[in-house]
C-alpha cells in the first residue's frame, strides 16, 4: 500500500469508518500473524496478534507516518508479541527439523536465494491438472504449517508480505544471517514438497 493510500486510509480510520477497518485488517491481519507466530509460536499467536489490534486501535490518534502504516502495524505487533512472551514464559525454540522429503541440495538456489532450476512444469488445461494444482497448494500449506515456527515466518514475510530480510530482522530481533539461514532452509523444504509431489502425486 502506498504512502498516499495510507494517508487515506488513515483519515477513514481517524473518521471512525467501518469498512475502512475492515480494509486495515484483511490487509495486515497474514502480515501481522506471521510476525506474532515467530515469536510467540502458533499457541499464543492469536492471543498476540489480537492485543496488538487493541494498541492499534487506542493508539491510531497518534499515528505520526514516519514509517509506512504496516511498518508501524508490525512493530505493534512484535512488540505485543514479547510481552505474550513474557506473560507466558514460553521459549523460542530455534532447533531445525527434518525434511520430511529428504534433502535437497543448495545448488538448487542461487546467491539471491532463487531457483537455478525450477521444479519442472506440469500443464493446467484439464480438470486433472487443476485438481493437482489445488491439492499442490494444499500440500505446501501443510508443509508452511509443518516448518519451524521461525522459519515458517520469515519465509511467509519474505515471500508472501514482501518484506525485506532487514525489516524481518528489525522485527524479530534476529541477524541477518540467520534470517538467511531460515529463508534458506525454509525454501529447500518447499522445494523438496514440489518434487516429491510431482514424483508420487502425494504430499
Amino acid at each position: 500500500m502506498a504512502a498516499a493510500d495510507d494517508a487515506e486510509l488513515l483519515q477513514r480510520l481517524l473518521a471512525g469508518e467501518q469498512q475502512a477497518f475492515r480494509l486495515l485488517v484483511s490487509t495486515y491481519q497474514g502480515a501481522m500473524r506471521a510476525v506474532a507466530y515467530a515469536i510467540v509460536g502458533s499457541r499464543h499467536a492469536d492471543e498476540a496478534v489480537q492485543d496488538a489490534w487493541l494498541s492499534v486501535v487506542r493508539h491510531l490518534s497518534g499515528f505520526e507516518g514516519r514509517s509506512s502504516l504496516k511498518t508501524w502495524l508490525l512493530t505493534i505487533t512484535a512488540n505485543a508479541a514479547k510481552s505474550c512472551l513474557k506473560r507466558n514464559r514460553r521459549e523460542v525454540l530455534l532447533d531445525d527439523l527434518p525434511s520430511p522429503h529428504g534433502a535437497i541440495d543448495d545448488d538448487r538456489f542461487g546467491g539471491d536465494g532463487h531457483w537455478l532450476l525450477a521444479p519442472s512444469a506440469w500443464h493446467h488445461d484439464t480438470p486433472e491438472a487443476l485438481l493437482t494444482e489445488d491439492e499442490l497448494r494444499e500440500c505446501l500449506e501443510r508443509t508452511l504449517l509443518n516448518l519451524p515456527e521461525l522459519q515458517s515466518s520469515v519465509l511467509v514475510l519474505r515471500e508472501r508480505q514482501g518484506l525485506e530480510l532487514e525489516q524481518i530482522c528489525n522485527l524479530l530481533d534476529i541477524s541477518l544471517s540467520n534470517a538467511r539461514v531460515l529463508v534458506h532452509r525454509a525454501r529447500l523444504k518447499v522445494f523438496a514438497t514440489v518434487e516429491h509431489f510431482q514424483e508420487t502425486g502425494e504430499c
